[in-house]
């Protein structure tokens, strides 16, 4: 334990950024760990059980203000990438990172750091569908995007707070403007709802927004380029691991028009299983007339 102990406080003394160690959530990932753990442990195990025989939440005006914030929050984002680097100076094929203290680059660190806490907000998504009982939404794609988007930005305020990799979080920023957009008109209900024909494209614009993101890293990782090639290697990696989940839900979706299988189960009172699937509570008999008839 000593030898690790010595490892990590070298490791993050050589490679971790000296201009953010001390910032809010930065440095040590301990606490971020924390977060990420019951995130899951409570949108997947404790939410339900404390919903399960509770009605569920309305917060329309909860989270249509919760939405306008993170529309304003991720505008914020994209006319700070512009300005600090991809609409000035910032090049496609290799960015470097600013190391030095000018005022560009501890502009775009905190840019970098706003998205870290950003991508923690985001959390609050899950958290809504728990208290509504929206568990159709809970799916393997909708946890593990939210719970790995924190860790990148963790990563890239503590080692890469720039450079290269920023060009994930412009794009990711531009995308989520228009999906808080969509949740924030849906919030509206029915009257609403039916007018959003556009609710597709949105995963359209997920995907062209990942193919991107591999492209823009993957090209890099043959040429000369000082930003370390080990993160354009992880972007590249988990864009197209984002591409093929996004993919499949779209096709799920879309084209075959099939339900999400959801990751959550209620336990009843009497301990049988009740599996969640598409917003609706399978019993026993209805799970056993699925295995007859399949």
């Amino acid at each position: 334990m000593a030898s690790i102990s010595r490892w990590y406080n070298n490791f993050m003394n050589e490679y971790q950024d000296p201009w953010t160690r001390d910032w809010f959530m930065v440095g040590s990932p301990g606490k971020l760990a924390l977060i990420l753990i019951f995130y899951v442990y409570f949108c997947t195990k404790i939410g339900p059980r404390i919903m399960k025989n509770r009605k569920p939440l309305q917060l329309t005006k909860t989270i249509q203000f919760y939405d306008i914030i993170q529309v304003i929050l991720n505008v914020y984002l994209v006319y700070e990438g512009i300005k600090c680097g991809w609409g000035t100076t910032y090049r496609f094929a290799c960015e470097p990172i600013d190391y030095s203290g000018s005022e560009v680059g501890l502009r775009m660190r905190r840019g970098v750091w706003l998205y870290y806490m950003v991508k923690l907000t985001d959390l609050l998504d899950t958290v809504f569908f728990v208290l509504r009982k929206k568990y159709n939404q809970i799916t393997f794609l909708h946890i593990y995007h939210h719970t790995l988007m924190p860790f990148c930005g963790f990563i890239g305020i503590t080692f890469v707070p720039g450079g290269h990799g920023s060009l994930m979080g412009l794009i990711n920023s531009f995308i989520h403007i228009i999906l808080y957009a969509y949740y924030f008109l849906a919030a509206f209900g029915p009257e609403i709802q039916k007018y959003l024909w556009w609710k597709k494209y949105v995963t359209k614009l997920q995907l062209v927004q990942f193919f991107i993101i591999f492209v823009h890293n993957l090209q890099v990782l043959p040429r000369e380029c000082s930003y370390p090639k080990f993160f354009n290697f992880l972007l590249a990696v988990q864009a197209g691991y984002f591409t093929y989940l996004f993919g499949s839900f779209y096709i799920r979706a879309y084209i075959e028009k099939k339900p999400q299988t959801t990751i959550i189960k209620e336990v009843t009172a009497n301990g049988t299983t009740n599996h969640i699937s598409n917003g609706h509570v399978k019993g026993k008999d209805e799970n056993l007339n699925e295995k007859k008839s399949s």
